[in-house]
């Protein structure tokens, strides 16, 4: 892996930084929190007309084909932006439908989500919010037409204005961990679904949702009946790292606003980052988040080669899960009262980081996942 980003991606990042600080302003994500409304439908618009939803996907649809590390170092700038738009939701399913589901599906879903008209979201996660599919215990009764679902998901994001919802559920009832998995794309509006609103720390909001045997066409099954287990890991996997990039992109903003107060907040007649404290402090920072930044980046260039990631992934978002955070703790400690004043921006990018820490799983969830891949505990039952 070339550790340095070449001229594509270096004129990606440069390009989405440019125009996030734009539009992005802090002033637009205070309103849209301040107002609870999820997310700006101005800011989505335009960035569909970038391209930025269908990266990674076909140009049959409308989209533009590139490495998924492209979409890695897009999603680093978006969560520097701290953008409010529900890019993360939509992004996980629609490649998902790609990867699994029909022509027919992806020609129905793909341009639309393409073109900025369509917003997805898919949930995953029950009760007790493990990571493994042995979790997954809604049912789904397979009739001759139709899949009935019944049951609780947890902490889905961009719920509120999906118009689809792509549903982890066990339609063999008898099976276990990845054996009798099927996605299902549910329509939100459909009857006997229902939703529970979960205000989080970012300032956006996740919902619990309940199925009451929520009755949804077997056209809506993505990919083979039963047979998704490979499929949702997949799914969970590029939700992680993608989640991982957000969390680097909103620390490196956050730390460099650090360095920069302490070159100018002066105590005792001199700049506080000339006091040694602070200069390690500030190391720290330096070292937590660029650790974090390589190995994200590290797991975005095997799922780009279409080489084997699971074991990068997870130690990707264990090391953010505790790392970015507590950069951040020291920028706030670093800054001192005025870091704890809701007026003051650097809160709205902690707070954020803090927040997609705790998603996609804890790192003592994906710390069992490496011990796993390197052999030290046994594959879960099937």
């Amino acid at each position: 892996m070339d550790t340095l980003l070449n001229e594509d991606e270096q004129l990606l990042t440069d390009q989405a930084r440019a125009f996030l600080a734009k539009e992005s302003s802090t002033a637009l994500v205070r309103e849209v929190e301040a107002a609870n409304k999820d997310f700006d439908q101005g800011l989505w618009q335009k960035v569909a007309a970038l391209g930025w939803l269908g990266m990674t996907l076909p140009e049959a649809y409308g989209g533009v084909p590139a490495p998924f590390s492209h979409l890695g170092l897009l999603f680093e700038e978006l969560g520097r932006g701290i953008a409010p738009i529900p890019i993360h939701p939509t992004m996980v399913a629609a490649l998902a439908i790609h990867a699994n589901g029909s022509a027919q599906q992806a020609e129905a879903i793909l341009p639309a989500v393409i073109k900025g008209d369509k917003i997805l979201s898919w949930a995953y996660f029950e009760a007790g919010g493990d990571i493994d599919l042995s979790s997954i215990n809604m049912s789904a009764a397979v009739g001759a037409n139709s899949i009935v679902l019944s049951g609780k998901k947890l902490f889905v994001d961009g719920f509120k204005h999906a118009d689809q919802c792509l549903v982890v559920c066990r339609s063999q009832p008898q099976s276990s961990g990845a054996e009798g998995i099927s996605l299902v794309l549910v329509d939100t509006d459909s009857q006997g679904l229902s939703n529970t609103r979960l205000p989080t720390m970012a300032g956006d909001i996740q919902d619990e949702l309940h199925f009451d045997k929520v009755e949804v066409p077997l056209d809506n099954v993505i990919g083979e009946l039963h047979q998704a287990g490979a499929a949702a890991i997949v799914m969970f996997e590029q939700a992680v790292i993608l989640n991982c990039a957000m969390m680097v992109g909103a620390s490196h903003k956050a730390i460099e606003m650090t360095f920069d107060y302490a070159k100018e907040r002066e105590a005792f007649g001199q700049p506080i980052g000339s006091f040694q404290a602070i200069q390690h402090m500030c190391a720290n920072m330096v070292t937590w988040v660029d650790g974090a930044t390589m190995l994200t980046h590290e797991a975005l260039w095997k799922l780009a080669e279409g080489l084997p990631a699971t074991r990068e992934i997870s130690v990707a978002k264990a090391f953010c899960n505790e790392r970015c955070p507590a950069a951040l703790r020291e920028g706030n400690q670093i800054h001192a009262g005025i870091a704890q004043i809701k007026e003051y921006d650097l809160q709205l990018w902690y707070r954020r980081a803090a927040a997609w820490s705790m998603r996609m799983g804890t790192s003592i969830q994906h710390r069992r996942i490496v011990a796993r891949e390197i052999g030290i505990v046994p594959e879960p039952s099937a």
